[in-house]
């Protein structure tokens, strides 16, 4: 177990975290386009938390600490989510699967969205889990990188798989193991996040983008061409293409995939680096292709036929949000029914029909086509076989490794 230690940031990483803040991943829409997240109002006390001192280390026999489990005396269970994460009723006063899951366990849930961005809500709980202390919350979500950190310092809660029989049952082949947490000991991913290629359709004259080395070598799409501001899509993604796995590569090949992009940017090939910012010029065809994500092309598909998606035959850059319960949470065996509740198929594919990102349960498709067919046909929801095998994930970097890529890619992308 890694021991917690405040680190400084380097000047690259804040600003990746600024980037991320204003419209990247900590701000891609949830449910309706072109709505950001609060992220950016909390950008300086998220970054400056990251780096204060102070804070007591966590001592490495920390880990996995609980309190007394108070689940059968107290029928609650605190839940702290994302922004439109979760389905809502049409008058925005109830949220069906909760209210179902109440009815049924009698367990309410205090349902919050307090998660605006990853770095700033580990900047509210962190005093609490390194000194550990409850951080009155049971379940929190939070993107891969950021889960792999708190399991490594030991700041959640093994799982006991005596309550999660349907979560250990259906969840899908291609998010069962994660280098960060293999066989899922600590954590279950709510949901799923692809980085595919998108283009217009109209702005190509009908031409398909297949391959980030079209993105960055096709002169018909000179200038026209936009990569992702966060490094582990626009460098997983092209170590892809270049035959390398993002889940095993080096530090040399880090290095040849920024030379590759580089070139791309050199020669004026590459427009811009964007967040979720590309949404609006892809669609104008401003853009005529890009790296992009999948839960936002399936919501620009639905106002704009020409937008089209392609996953490259090399594969493409898969990652998760994910529930974790973190140490001295009092509801952990409340906590556990309701991350297994999100894993029975009824349930799933409600989720799954409302914020339109990828299910991690496997065996929706029959429940999802009772809600709305044309979203169980779509592989950016309901991956395939085919798609499933072409995921891969960003393996996890160390704190050395972390601060030199940045530092690097913010070279690459002027930042």
């Amino acid at each position: 177990m890694e021991q917690y230690e405040p680190e400084s940031l380097s000047s690259a990483q804040l600003a990746a975290m600024r980037r991320s803040f204003r419209n990247g991943r900590a701000a891609m829409t949830r449910r309706s386009l072109l709505r950001a997240s609060a992220g950016g109002a909390l950008a300086v006390g998220g970054i400056g938390s990251l780096s204060a001192c102070g804070i007591p280390a966590a001592s490495k026999g920390q880990g996995g600490v609980s309190s007394e489990d108070h689940s059968a005396k107290e029928q609650v269970v605190n839940f702290s989510n994302w922004t439109e994460y979760i389905d809502l009723s049409d008058d925005e006063k109830h949220r069906p699967s909760l209210d179902a899951f109440t009815k049924r366990t009698g367990i309410r849930v205090k349902y919050t969205e307090d998660i605006n961005d990853n770095v700033e809500f580990f900047g509210k709980i962190k005093p609490q889990l390194a000194a550990g202390q409850d951080t009155g919350r049971d379940i929190i979500v939070l993107t891969d990188w950021l889960a792999s950190r708190l399991i490594r310092f030991g700041w959640v809660q093994k799982l006991d798989p005596a309550n999660l029989p349907h979560a250990y049952a259906n969840l899908s082949a291609q998010f069962r193991s994660p280098d960060w947490d293999p066989g899922r000991a600590y954590s279950y991913p709510w949901q799923g996040i692809a980085t595919v290629i998108a283009y217009n359709a109209k702005a190509t004259n009908g031409r398909e983008v297949t391959s980030v080395s079209q993105l960055l070598d096709d002169p018909k799409l000179k200038g026209r061409v936009g990569l992702l501001s966060e490094m582990r899509d626009s460098v997983g993604m092209t170590l892809l293409d270049m035959g390398k796995d993002p889940g095993t590569f080096t530090s040399d090949d880090f290095d040849a995939a920024i030379a590759r992009m580089q070139k791309g940017v050199d020669s004026k090939q590459v427009r811009r680096f964007t967040g979720n910012d590309y949404i609006a010029d892809l669609s104008k065809g401003d853009l005529a292709a890009c790296l992009a994500w999948a839960g936002d092309i399936v919501q620009l598909q639905a106002d704009n036929p020409d937008v089209k998606f392609h996953i490259p035959d090399a594969g493409y850059i898969s990652s998760t949000d994910n529930m974790l319960i973190p140490n001295r949470a009092r509801h952990k065996t409340n906590a556990e029914k309701l991350m297994d509740y999100y894993y029975e198929l009824p349930v799933a594919a409600e989720l799954a029909a409302w914020i339109n990102y990828v299910t991690p349960v496997d065996g929706v498709k029959p429940e999802l086509a009772k809600i709305d067919k044309s979203i169980a046909n779509d592989p950016l929801i309901v991956p395939d076989k085919t798609m499933g095998a072409k995921a891969h994930g960003f393996r996890s970097l160390t704190s050395k490794e972390e601060k030199a890529f940045e530092e690097k890619f913010a070279q690459l992308t002027g930042a």
